[in-house]
């Protein structure tokens, strides 16, 4: 039973006008996502889908994507990203899974999943704009919102492993108020999406800064590969 990660699909079966194809490295995305899927994710495994999943607006628009990923194997755990336009109250995302019996597809939103030892944690994050006060009202809102995924899987005896949309630090700039959230509570592991293009990917910070590893998993960085993060010696089930 193995853990995976992946972000910013960027699926887009129900609005087509979005297509990323036109994009460099980008072509025949969803093709090569799925044949990539299959051959390393297995029905009992689970895959964090780290933010920036569907261009679709709403729940509806999305609908089609959902469906996409859920036959698929393996359960699959969804946080916001920052073009997560459908994204609404946890229950309405709950309820919606329920009635077109996507049973495959879980939200991350001030809660964890327990994953064997590891509770997997999470949010989408933000950026840090000096001086700008409606940003940094969302990212206090953010700051809290890990801190509370965080603090219920240390609760429940869990290892955090974190994962985010946004870097908590991209080339010069670090985000301060998510980094001290990572080091307070001695995060090993951070999972980070959002960052494109080969000149984005370079800039992106991998390694280790404090006590955390740092790992980008924008899924064209990935070439449209799942991410091992972790694998138990036996099946346990997921739960929340």
């Amino acid at each position: 039973m193995r853990l995976f990660t992946i972000g910013d699909l960027h699926l887009s079966f129900g609005v087509p006008e979005k297509p990323m194809d036109i994009f460099g490295g980008w072509e025949n995305y969803q093709t090569c996502l799925e044949e990539n899927w299959r051959k390393k994710i297995a029905p009992e495994d689970t895959v964090v889908l780290a933010g920036d999943f569907s261009w679709g607006m709403n729940l509806q628009q999305a609908q089609a994507d959902f469906a996409f990923v859920h036959q698929l194997p393996g359960q699959k755990i969804l946080l916001k990203g920052n073009h997560d336009y459908w994204w609404t109250s946890r229950k309405k995302m709950e309820d919606f899974f329920a009635v077109n019996h996507f049973d495959s597809m879980h939200i991350l939103h001030n809660n964890h999943y327990a994953f064997g030892q590891y509770g997997i944690c999470g949010t989408r994050g933000w950026v840090s704009i000096q001086g700008e006060s409606a940003d940094a009202k969302i990212l206090a809102r953010e700051v809290q919102r890990l801190e509370v995924s965080i603090q219920s899987a240390v609760n429940a005896g869990l290892q955090p492993v974190v994962f985010l949309h946004y870097p908590p630090l991209f080339g010069n700039s670090m985000n301060y108020d998510i980094l001290e959230v990572l080091h307070r509570y001695q995060i090993r592991q951070c999972y980070y999406g959002h960052i494109h293009g080969k000149g984005g990917h370079h800039h992106a910070f991998q390694g280790r800064i404090e006590e955390t590893e740092m790992h980008l998993i924008s899924s064209d960085y990935l070439q449209f590969v799942p991410e091992l993060v972790a694998e138990l010696v036996q099946n346990v089930e997921l739960t929340k």
